[in-house]
């Protein structure tokens, strides 16, 4: 138990990290992470960086995909880790 959640930290402090450098390159207008690479460190876990990045560096948030997208995965992996422990 202890290496997932261990496995949770990373992955969200990756997840905030990444968010954080892809609203640096937006606002210098340099190449983008690609919008699949976010939505994909939130599904493996890294929702609640995501999140709290989006938030903090207000960077995706009028864009109702990554809004609603970003809360939805986080329900879903909740409901899920209810569920199996």
């Amino acid at each position: 138990m202890n290496y997932f959640y261990c496995y949770l930290i990373i992955v969200n402090i990756l997840s905030y990290t990444v968010m954080g450098i892809d609203k640096y390159r937006a606002r210098r207008k340099l190449w983008r992470i690609p919008e699949r690479i976010l939505f994909l460190l939130a599904i493996i876990g890294g929702s609640i960086g995501s999140i709290l990045a989006m938030y903090y560096f207000r960077h995706k948030t009028k864009h109702p995909k990554f809004v609603f997208g970003y809360w939805i995965i986080l329900f879903i992996q909740c409901v899920l880790y209810f569920f199996f422990f």
